[in-house]
């Protein structure tokens, strides 16, 4: 008797998996892989696309703040940030969550230039504890997933920001002040008006999924776009709502057409080597002559023509 097992590790495609493959792309840049079937509605697939997305660039906003956490301490309160220590010790500000927000094992002290934190940054063995979990959360949601050919899920992302907060709770155990972006970012209440990210944020109700020119309506079915193989790999587009249909994609990739380029240029290099080797001077020498042998036997070899 023979048994047959198969291994399944989280996040990779089993060997004679029978899911549609999505390369999940915004624009022209790749943003991760999303196994699906042909039977998913476009309306579930759609808010759950949307909700990865959108979960990752969270996940980026979070790592930067924690970056800055880890170098600089808490957010200033909103009345004392980018205002200089005379201007706050002339208007008699007090930073009341500076004590009450100390990071484990003491803070030291460094300044941040922008005066949006206060300075009481974390001891290193607590900013590597920090450092080590961004890295980790990072490369969770990295768009080298796609290369790696690893699909992103839902619960993958949420894995990442658990490790996230979990990291800022050892480090600040008695939390951080409500306005600080960290916090509000976990609680959902960022406030992302007025700014870059809030131009990178796709709301369900507001997304769009495109493949090959042709917009997957909401109403229907993926299988009504793609056919019934479960076995298809494409790349669909997610943007906003009447930005029109996104550019397609190119017949041969960037890097084929860099391959490409390379060959033809190795193929005209070699063709202009044998341009130059092309010598043909050699005809010229006595015996490369056709009529040497026939002009010997008549005995007319070395006549010549002319006054001596």
């Amino acid at each position: 008797m023979f048994a047959l097992y198969w291994f399944w590790f989280p996040g990779k495609r089993p060997f004679g998996a029978t899911m549609v493959l999505l390369h999940v792309k915004c624009k022209d840049e790749s943003q991760f892989l999303f196994e699906t079937t042909v039977e998913v509605s476009l309306e579930e697939l759609t808010k759950e696309i949307a909700c990865i997305y959108n979960r990752r660039l969270k996940v980026e906003r979070i790592c930067f703040e924690i970056q800055e956490l880890a170098d600089h301490g808490i957010t200033l309160p909103p009345n004392m940030q980018g205002l200089t220590d005379e201007q706050i010790e002339e208007l008699k500000l007090k930073d009341e969550w500076s004590q009450k927000c100390e990071p484990s094992g003491g803070s030291v002290f460094k300044k941040d230039d922008i005066g949006r934190r206060n300075g009481h940054a974390p001891n290193e063995k607590m900013k590597d504890v920090l450092k080590k979990t961004i890295e980790e959360a990072k490369a969770i949601i990295s768009k080298k997933q796609v290369q790696a050919n690893i699909c992103v899920t839902m619960n993958m992302v949420k894995d990442a920001l658990d490790q996230l907060r979990g990291a800022v709770t050892i480090v600040y155990p008695m939390g951080l002040p409500p306005h600080d972006p960290i916090r509000m970012e976990f609680e959902n209440e960022e406030d992302l008006s007025g700014t870059q990210a809030a131009q990178q944020v796709i709301e369900d109700s507001e997304a769009q999924l495109w493949w090959a020119g042709k917009e997957l309506l909401r109403k229907q079915k993926l299988k009504d776009f793609v056919g019934k193989n479960e076995k298809t790999k494409i790349i669909v587009k997610i943007q906003k709502k009447g930005q029109g249909a996104p550019a397609r994609e190119p017949v041969v990739s960037g890097e084929e057409q860099k391959q490409m380029m390379m060959y033809y240029y190795k193929k005209q290099e070699e063709l202009k080597k044998l341009a130059e080797n092309d010598d043909d001077s050699c005809l010229d020498s006595e015996w490369a002559d056709p009529h040497a042998l026939k002009r010997q036997f008549q005995g007319v070899k070395d006549i010549k023509w002319g006054p001596r």
